[in-house]
């Protein structure tokens, strides 16, 4: 099951795939990303799970490729960056289940979650977690908005 993780960024995002670009030509091992980028393996493994989820890159025997759709990404605009991302979330949790809900409060977003066994939220710290997913990468891509304080809702048109 494809799950965003709460460690995951969009800049981390961002930055990895221009390494990968810019640097590597588009192919890379990982020790030498990690290198690069100065970060530590536990540092950079939840953007690459991320990126290879959403489709930005794929992994395998320790390379990871940059794809057509993370070149896409790299070279676009705000705008069709937005869309882009929009359209890669909802395939991954929590947003692919915040989808089924339509509207809905982190409570019961997280306790939709857990019926699918999903438990990367369910820690003491989950719920602003899963806000701060929701916030920085539903909100940024126009695939979340907040009703108010406590409600959210969902943005996407499947046609």
């Amino acid at each position: 099951m494809s799950v965003i993780s709460s460690d995951a960024r969009i800049a981390d995002l961002l930055g990895l795939l221009s390494v990968l670009q810019n640097v590597f030509g588009g192919k890379a091992d990982l020790y030498q990303v990690e290198k690069e980028m100065e970060v530590d393996v536990d540092d950079l493994m939840p953007i690459v799970y991320a990126a290879n989820h959403m489709g930005f890159a794929t992994v395998g025997e320790g390379d990871i490729i940059i794809t057509d759709k993370g070149s896409e990404f790299l070279k676009s605009n705000i705008k069709r960056r937005k869309e882009i991302l929009k359209d890669s979330l909802v395939k991954t949790e929590p947003f692919k289940t915040a989808l089924e809900l339509k509207e809905f409060s982190l409570e019961s977003l997280m306790e939709a979650l857990e019926r699918k066994g999903i438990q990367e939220y369910n820690k003491p710290e989950g719920k602003y977690q899963l806000q701060l997913i929701l916030l920085e990468w539903g909100v940024y891509s126009g695939l979340i908005s907040r009703v108010d304080e406590e409600k959210y809702k969902v943005n996407y048109d499947k046609s």
